[in-house]
């Protein structure tokens, strides 16, 4: 079998699906395996995703939203983490050293030739020297905050020379534009991990073991919470 470069994305955690992919793609000892970034935060085993990208050669990832909050947070430039991310701290702080060293290594971007990778997503019309950390870890739509979803999506605008390979959106289903693919199919909400084969084009995905993380939970707390202060007031 010949190389191949394989793009999973956002892994979060998911170690047990993560080894039930690479078995299903029948990763080879000459594959590369690139991941969209997001490695931690909200799955169980943040470690054993970690150390597996840190030992084995054939793994590299570039940074995503989670990680660089992490990061940050570790090197004073953020001063809270939420809920998730601070579990998954807590989970690493025994390595810290060199989760740090490792997360700090991780670039922002990846070029693949025809294919880029990045965590979120591009500027249209941005030269990508000047794409700022924060779009590229955390964007989304064009109008108003990077994270937002609300307002027009990155992907259905930028038309690049290459193909922009991404996550930190998730979907039940792989999100399509001009020159992007999103990979980013929500395993760590129950759905599904998924590759991409760059060289054949072919999608593979493995299905969550289950929900880890509820992302209508806080949500609906934050609703009821709401609800029960309003009847308080009355």
């Amino acid at each position: 079998m010949n190389a191949r470069t394989i793009v999973i994305g956002d892994i979060h955690g998911c170690y047990d699906e993560l080894l039930a992919l690479l078995d299903k793609v029948r990763a080879g000892a000459d594959d590369r395996i690139i991941a969209v970034g997001d490695l931690i935060v909200k799955g169980e085993r943040n470690r054993e995703v970690l150390d597996l990208f840190m030992t084995d050669a054939r793994f590299s990832s570039v940074l995503g939203n989670h990680d660089r909050a992490i990061l940050r947070y570790w090197r004073g430039k953020k001063k809270k983490l939420n809920e998730q991310q601070h579990a998954c701290r807590l989970e690493l702080e025994s390595g810290r050293e060199r989760y740090e060293a490792y997360l700090a290594s991780l670039p922002l971007m990846l070029d693949l030739g025809a294919y880029l990778v990045v965590h979120a997503g591009l500027r249209p019309g941005v030269a990508l020297e000047d794409q700022t950390a924060k779009d590229l870890t955390d964007l989304r739509a064009l109008e108003g905050k990077p994270a937002s979803p609300k307002g027009t999506p990155w992907y259905e605008v930028y038309d690049g020379a290459q193909t922009v390979l991404f996550g930190h959106w998730p979907s039940p289903t792989v999100r399509r534009g001009v020159r992007a693919i999103g990979l980013d199919t929500g395993c760590v909400y129950g759905y599904e991990l998924t590759a991409y084969i760059i060289e054949t084009g072919e999608f593979v995905q493995v299905k969550a073991a289950r929900p880890y993380d509820d992302p209508g939970k806080r949500l609906r707390k934050a609703k009821k919470r709401l609800a029960a202060e309003g009847m308080n007031k009355n």
